[in-house]
């Protein structure tokens, strides 16, 4: 009996120092993954644009050209300084002048044509837009009662849309795909049909990317709307 009680104890000993482990490893899993998943896609991102920007460089203005190892981060300076030369040289009157022909010698090829002025567009209202778009979450029924989407507002809808649609006043809501938040698509929702939440965009990202997983705190909002 008395090794059978020396037996039970030292499994559990076992079994205590196991668990443990365990404990320590998952613990240090929470705070290892993050920061590594974080290097390796920011490395990942300026090796992409260094393989992409440092082959269009002259070999005379190329730095590598005078080293003789690879320095990580090179494309990425230079796409940041020539992207802000340029911004400099079209803001003054010959610069605007040559964005002018080069775009109406863009217009005249059809396939082109549509693809520069639809990104054209998109960067210009993200970039330079004076509302703050994607600034508010919010969620809906969808796509049937008793069942809830998660979206971000980019703005209110207006024109035709708007019109031919009978409501009086939709939404333009991205709902975003689970766990890459970057596709998705574009939904017109009536504005009574909508809830405005009180998390911010960062939060909800993180809701969107996890599967639900991670939530955002409660934020206690005991404000009276008028």
């Amino acid at each position: 009996m008395l090794n059978l009680d020396e037996q039970y104890k030292t499994e559990r000993k076992k079994s205590g120092f196991l668990a443990r482990l365990r404990g320590n490893f998952l613990t240090g899993l929470v705070v290892v993954l993050p920061v590594a998943l974080t290097i390796w896609m920011v490395w990942s991102f300026i090796g992409f644009v260094d393989n992409r920007v440092l082959p269009l460089v002259p070999s005379y203005y190329n730095p590598l050209t005078y080293v003789d190892f690879n320095i990580r981060g090179v494309g990425v300076v230079i796409f940041l300084l020539f992207t802000t030369l340029m911004g400099a040289i079209t803001k003054g009157l010959f610069g605007r002048q040559l964005i002018r022909i080069g775009e109406s010698i863009v217009d005249r090829v059809p396939v082109v044509r549509s693809i520069y002025n639809g990104v054209k567009q998109i960067v210009e209202t993200i970039t330079t837009s004076s509302e703050n778009n994607f600034d508010k979450v919010c969620m809906f029924e969808y796509p049937r009662k008793g069942i809830w989407a998660i979206g971000f507002i980019s703005t209110k809808t207006g024109s035709e849309i708007l019109e031919k649609s009978k409501a009086s006043g939709l939404y333009s809501i991205f709902v975003p795909t689970t766990p890459n938040p970057t596709s998705g698509f574009l939904l017109f929702v009536p504005q009574k049909d909508t809830i405005i939440l009180d998390m911010d965009v960062e939060d909800a990202a993180k809701l969107i990317i996890s599967a639900g997983i991670v939530e955002p705190p409660t934020k206690s909002t005991n404000k009276i709307k008028k």
